[in-house]
Formats: structure tokens, sequence, C-alpha cells
């Protein structure tokens, strides 16, 4: 079933449906095909996210890589010898938003210190993609160059529990 589904209904039982794989793929607990069937569930999710935000792929870029969601994550930047801390505006397992007083160049590479929920901080380098000077601060934009493996599925989990920590069912 889309997401839309049929009818309130059908969004329900397939937001319901969607978050009980969700919690057994966290646990690691899928049964034989429903690995399958929990990655094409949570593309179908990110693509109606990003349909609602209104938001657009670029080319190559996965809909779940996409997905943003607003959430405050504390988030340390490396900027030459100069370290900054603030917390993210925004975070999708491709990168983040965040106002910072002292804004890096556009395209340089920071080193990234993320406060996600349920371990250690994940470390990674990210490369500047957008730099906006507001009042009194600059908001930055930044794409993860180099985040893979447990510490990017951790970031996708924690994307997809924010996503789903907004739908009532």
């Amino acid at each position: 079933m889309a997401v839309g589904g049929e009818g309130v209904g059908g969004f329900s039982d397939w937001v319901r449906s969607f978050r009980e794989l969700h919690q057994r793929a966290r646990k690691a607990t899928l049964g034989p095909g429903e690995e399958s069937r929990y990655q094409a569930m949570r593309e179908e999710l990110a693509r109606a996210m990003l349909a609602a935000q209104k938001l657009t792929l670029k080319p190559g870029e996965t809909p779940r890589r996409a997905l943003r969601v607003a959430r405050a994550i504390q988030v340390e930047l490396k900027v030459g010898a100069t370290t900054e801390r603030t917390v993210t505006l925004d975070l999708s397992s491709g990168g983040f938003s965040a106002m910072l007083a002292h804004p890096p160049m556009l395209g340089e590479l920071v080193g990234v210190s993320l406060r996600v929920p349920g371990g250690e901080p994940l470390a990674c380098r990210a490369s500047i993609t957008d730099v906006k000077p507001l009042a009194g601060s600059v908001r930055v934009a930044g794409r993860f160059v180099d985040l893979k493996g447990a510490d990017l599925d951790r970031l996708e989990f924690f994307v997809i529990d924010a996503v789903l920590s907004l739908l009532a069912t």
C-alpha cells in the first residue's frame, strides 16, 4: 500500500505497519524477506515527506538521504584551529544546518561531532554547501562526506524516529 493509502485508516494502518517493522529493524530482528520490505517502505515514507516538504532530489540522491527533520542536536564543528559548539537546525543522514558565530568558507571541509542519542558522538567531516549571513550570526549547511557504516545507520534510524514521532496513529 502506498503511504497515501485509501482514506485515513489506510494511512494509519501503513504507519502502524511501518513503525512495527522499524522497531524490529532497530533491534536487528527482521525475518526473511522483511529487510527488503522495510527498506522499500522507508524509501516510500521519505518520498512522501519530501513531497510534503516540497523538496526535490538532487541527481543521484536517494529520498532517505535528502529527508530532513527539524531537530536540535548538539554539534561541534572544527574549522581550522577553531572549534565551535552549537545545535543543528535540521538534520538528515546526508547533512545538517546550524547557526554559527563565525562562518566557514563555502566548500570548506570541517570536522563534525554530532551528539545523536543512543551512543557516542558521531564523528565525520562535512563539506560546507551553504553560508547565509543573518543578523549577528550565520546559517550554514553541510553535507557529510565520510559518514558510513554503523554511524550512518544510527543517524538514519534517528531521522526516521523523528519522522514517526510526528505521525499520529
